[in-house]
């Protein structure tokens, strides 16, 4: 199995593994609830890598939280723009 990074929900910008080609993941929440986890495609060119949305976001709003968490990265490295 190999680690897929999963945006939203509370294990949101960490990696998981997952089986290969799973077209869905539920993670535990507590004791008693679940998180949907829905497997798609980021890619740019001929590059492309496989994360898991939580249900409750469009691939609108997990690529805008992807950027948003870049620029915040980038801005506090040694350097980085204020």
């Amino acid at each position: 199995m190999q680690h897929y990074p999963h945006i939203g929900g509370n294990i949101d910008s960490l990696s998981f593994p997952a089986p290969d080609d799973t077209a869905s993941i539920q993670w535990q929440l507590g004791l008693t609830d679940k998180e949907t986890y829905t497997r798609s495609m980021l890619s740019v060119g001929d590059v492309s890598i496989v994360v898991y949305l939580h249900e409750s976001l469009t691939p609108e709003q997990a690529l805008n939280r992807l950027v948003e968490h870049y620029k915040a990265w980038a801005v506090n490295q040694p350097g980085g723009r204020r």
